[in-house]
């Protein structure tokens, strides 16, 4: 299809957003989701800008490569103590090659091309990891220019399929196999990015209508740093829209220590009072030991509709950012009021959507109060 065709659809499609973000490693919005900070993850959207074909030209302005929420006013640039930008949430070895996922709405699909990106000019990278402090428009573009430079193709991955858009005609700037591709927007039942993992709709969590994961394979460059950030980029085909989020991550040693990730420390539950004003709502982390085969994920589900209220496909799907062979651990934060008591089990997915739920008895838990600023944990092994 050609420009002038897509943005003939783009009129016809006003009222139908695209929708999309991060998920693995848990980037920062899907931090501000877990903590229930940010009531649509999938809702950081740049637009409008000139999308397509042509996919580094827009600037990002306010958006910068880490994305900005208007529905919540949350600018993910910024770090915010206690939830993000402040330590790394996954550590990796130089040149390693890791998993990587995003997640698209079911009914904001548009279709297109996307791409992760590591800036390696440390000196951009800092002004985003400095506790409290708002980077500039400037500063902003200059990074996100920085990290276009910093793409990391699809074809370094060796055996990984690395086509062309469908969407691209030969000679347009998006005809280019270093992004990753969507389907065909018109591409029936395999449309847009729905297709790309096989994976049943609500096997990620989006707000509005449903997510699928897209899961894709990057190599890292050789690089030894402590802290810095993983961009991801999708520039949407059928309407003027860019997604923008980044994860916080450390390559190699760098020059000093890696901080567990915020959303799986804990401090002691301290009762509020004098000392401390009461949370409204208490982080509750769910971390579960199961071991799984590629393409298989890790759920929970329960009685409540924080937790899909025991429907397989509204289940909350765990991150596996730190699963290692000798530690099979899955993770995931659901906010929830202090309190609320609630019966759960954890599920098993494939990557053709059969569901696995652990054995009987049926777990339950009740959230305690807590001051604000902290995380409960709940700790459990597959059975």
């Amino acid at each position: 299809m050609k420009l002038s065709s897509a943005f003939s659809v783009l009129s016809a499609a006003t009222l139908v957003q695209g929708h999309g973000y991060l998920t693995i490693p848990s980037s920062r919005t899907r931090l501000g989701s877990e903590a229930g900070l940010d009531s649509c993850p999938e809702c950081s959207i740049l637009e409008p800008v000139s999308a397509w074909p042509d996919l580094d030209v827009a600037p990002v302005g306010r958006s910068g490569p880490c994305g900005y929420n208007a529905r919540v006013s949350i600018d993910y640039n910024q770090p915010r103590a206690g939830l993000w930008g402040n330590t790394p949430v996954a550590r990796y070895s130089p040149g390693q090659t890791i998993d990587v996922q995003w997640c698209v709405d079911n009914n904001g699909d548009h279709g297109g091309m996307f791409a992760y990106r590591i800036c390696q000019d440390q000196a951009l990278v800092k002004k985003f990891l400095t506790p409290g402090y708002l980077p500039t428009n400037e500063e902003k573009q200059a990074a996100e220019d920085c990290f276009e430079r910093g793409t990391l193709p699809c074809t370094d991955v060796s055996g990984q399929n690395c086509g062309f858009s469908p969407d691209c005609s030969p000679g347009q700037p998006c005809w280019r196999n270093d992004w990753f591709t969507c389907n065909a927007f018109n591409g029936g039942d395999r449309r847009g990015c729905q297709g790309v993992d096989n994976a049943p709709r609500g096997s990620c969590y989006t707000s509005i209508a449903g997510g699928f994961p897209v899961t894709k394979k990057i190599k890292l460059p050789n690089i030894n740093v402590g802290h810095t950030l993983l961009s991801f980029k999708w520039n949407s085909f059928q309407t003027g829209q860019i997604y923008l989020s980044c994860a916080d991550i450390a390559i190699g040693e760098g020059s000093g220590t890696v901080d567990p990730p915020a959303s799986t420390t804990f401090s002691t539950v301290v009762t509020p009072g004098a000392s401390c004003a009461a949370a409204s709502s208490v982080p509750v982390v769910f971390n579960e030991k199961a071991t799984t085969a590629y393409g298989q994920n890790i759920k929970v589900v329960g009685s409540i509709a924080a937790l899909g209220s025991w429907n397989p496909a509204n289940a909350v799907p765990l991150s596996a950012t730190g699963y290692t062979a000798s530690n099979p651990l899955w993770s995931t934060t659901v906010a929830l009021a202090p309190g609320t008591s609630f019966t759960y089990k954890f599920i098993r997915v494939d990557s053709n959507g059969a569901v696995t739920w652990e054995s009987d008895p049926n777990r339950s838990y009740t959230v305690p109060a807590a001051c604000q600023g902290q995380s409960v944990a709940v700790e459990s092994t597959w059975r």
